[in-house]
């Protein structure tokens, strides 16, 4: 028997001879109707994704978080609900259909799956949930394909009628390409809705000498104020603690003020620090 390790359509496999029906129930299992997975395969989301796209016989285009995932986006989560734009609305349960208008220039082919581009992309993840979390898919999304604010809000002038359009309108205003986890969006966006300017985000920097070059994750140039999310990953590995003490040092010689946040710091305790921060460095 030969094994097949991504889903596939149960009877095509029984139709083309690849399996019998005893190793069909031996060796697989359903995750969605006639299609089968390895059973001893724990499903990913992107499985999942080609699993739903099989169960529509190949008819519908994946949209919504599966396709920011197809695209390349991270941070999603592996349960997230599989999106498709489609007629059908009896989906299986992990699946949602959606019979939405889509034109053809909205629709590319990526590993064989149709799916919506880039920018039609964003204009679903934009307009649905709250507003930060749209703003952190929207980054997720421009990071990894540099889709544009304005491509989108092109776009959106073919659907006039779709809800959500206000709420897109400010998802787009707010969307960075320079965030790099869902954590440094929520960061951004505290400090821009407590009223500061909107820091520039991945500020590069070259150590006094120049011979490191690093990154901050945002901050304003003009008064070298750095604000920066700190998952705390470093602290468990040596090489990487040892890079973020001498980036602290360069950093301080260079004048730069850091305000460093993490999961366990309130918004309220960030904001106080901010202004304190901020205060010192427009003196």
């Amino acid at each position: 028997m030969g094994e097949l390790p991504q889903p596939f359509i149960g009877s095509e496999a029984l139709a083309s001879g690849a399996l019998n029906r005893h190793e069909l129930r031996r060796y697989y299992r359903a995750i969605m109707p006639n299609v089968y997975l390895d059973k001893r395969v724990q499903s990913s989301f992107r499985q999942r994704t080609l699993a739903a796209y099989l169960w529509s016989c190949r008819e519908a285009v994946v949209s919504g978080l599966a396709a920011s995932a197809q695209h390349g986006a991270k941070w999603i989560d592996d349960d997230s609900p599989v999106e498709l734009i489609w007629g059908n609305a009896r989906s299986p349960s992990g699946v949602v259909t959606r019979d939405q208008l889509l034109l053809e220039s909205e629709i590319q082919r990526l590993d064989g799956l149709r799916v919506t581009t880039p920018e039609r992309t964003a204009f679903d993840l934009s307009r649905t949930g709250r507003l930060e979390a749209a703003v952190a898919r929207l980054d997720a999304l421009a990071s990894v394909t540099g889709v544009k604010a304005p491509a989108v809000a092109d776009l959106a002038r073919d659907h006039r009628r779709a809800r959500g359009l206000r709420q897109l309108e400010r998802a787009l205003d707010l969307m960075d390409a320079g965030a790099e986890s869902p954590k440094e969006t929520w960061l951004r966006l505290l400090v821009i809705h407590a009223g500061y300017p909107r820091p520039r985000t991945q500020i590069p920097v070259l150590s006094p000498g120049g011979r490191r070059g690093y990154h901050l994750d945002m901050g304003w140039e003009d008064i070298m104020l750095a604000l920066e999310y700190d998952g705390d990953h470093h602290r468990t590995n040596r090489q990487l603690f040892a890079y973020q003490i001498e980036r602290a040092e360069d950093l301080h010689e260079l004048g730069w003020t850091v305000v460093t946040a993490a999961a366990r710091h309130p918004p309220a305790s960030v904001l106080r620090r901010v202004e304190r921060a901020w205060r010192e460095c427009t003196r």
